[in-house]
């Protein structure tokens, strides 16, 4: 089984969404390594086609959440 390598801020992102669902902007206050929105959506990109991250629209606003336990 292959181990994923993640860098510090993929690994912020995952921290901070062990206990809520939140929208980009709320992860991007809540991790201190991103200074830009477009950061965290790269990330957040890169933590979804591995399988990671998932999101869902709720009132026109996206959300985002882990898909398991990590």
């Amino acid at each position: 089984m292959e181990t994923l390598q993640l860098t510090k801020l993929q690994e912020d992102v995952i921290s901070v969404l062990r206990t809520e669902h939140l929208t980009s902007f709320e992860i991007l206050k809540r991790v201190n390594n991103a200074q830009l929105i477009l950061v965290i959506y790269n990330n957040i990109d890169e933590l979804k086609s591995m399988g990671i991250v998932n999101s869902y629209s709720k009132n026109d606003i996206k959300y985002h959440y882990l898909t398991h336990s990590n």
